[in-house]
C-alpha cells in the first residue's frame, strides 16, 4: 500500500521529468535571429542614432546616461535637452516641488507601482513612480518614498524629447 508522502513524491518526480522533456527546444537556426553587422551599435527603442528621443513611451531604462545628483541620488538622463529647455536646469534627486517650480505645471501626469511593491516586508523606497509629462519637452519620473514617507519622491529619470505629445 502506498502512503500519501510516497504518492506526493512520485507525483513531483513525474512532473519534474515531464517539464524537463518540454524544455528541450529546436536546434534549427532561425533566419530572423541572425545577428546583423551593426548589432553592437543598435539603436535603443524610441530613440534615433543621434541619441534623441523620438517616442518617449517606448524608451527603456538604461538607454540614457547614468548620473549622480543631489544628495548622491542616482538616476538617468535620456535624450538631448534643447538649450532653451527648462529640463536643462533640472538635477537628479530634486523633489517634485522643486521640479514644478522650474518647469511649471505639466500637460499630463500619472502614477504607477513598481515590482518592489509586491516584495513582502519591503519597506524601502521606489515602491511607486510618479510621472510628469510636458508637451514638446519630455517626461520626468519620480521614485516614490518608502512606506512611512509620504512625500512625492525624488527625480530619478529625465527623458528629453522635443517630439513629446504631452499625454500618456
Amino acid at each position: 500500500m502506498t502512503t500519501k508522502p510516497e504518492l506526493l513524491m512520485a507525483s513531483l518526480i513525474f512532473c519534474a521529468a515531464l517539464s524537463g522533456c518540454q524544455s528541450g527546444g529546436s536546434t534549427v537556426a532561425r533566419p530572423d535571429a541572425a545577428p546583423s553587422a551593426g548589432a553592437s551599435a543598435a539603436v535603443p527603442p524610441g530613440m534615433n542614432r543621434n541619441g534623441e528621443v523620438i517616442d518617449s513611451s517606448k524608451v527603456q531604462s538604461g538607454s540614457g546616461k547614468s548620473v549622480k545628483g543631489i544628495n548622491d541620488f542616482e538616476g538617468e538622463i535620456t535624450g538631448v535637452a534643447a538649450s532653451n529647455s527648462r529640463f536643462a536646469q533640472l538635477q537628479i534627486g530634486m523633489s517634485i516641488r522643486q521640479a514644478l517650480d522650474i518647469c511649471g505645471p505639466p500637460t499630463d501626469q500619472g502614477a504607477y507601482i513598481t515590482g518592489k511593491a509586491f516584495i513582502p516586508f519591503y519597506f524601502g523606497s521606489d515602491r511607486s513612480r510618479f510621472e510628469l509629462i510636458y508637451k514638446g519637452q519630455g517626461r520626468l519620473i519620480f521614485a516614490g518614498g518608502s512606506v512611512s514617507n509620504y512625500t512625492g519622491g525624488n527625480l530619478i529619470w529625465i527623458i528629453n524629447s522635443a517630439s513629446e505629445s504631452g499625454y500618456r
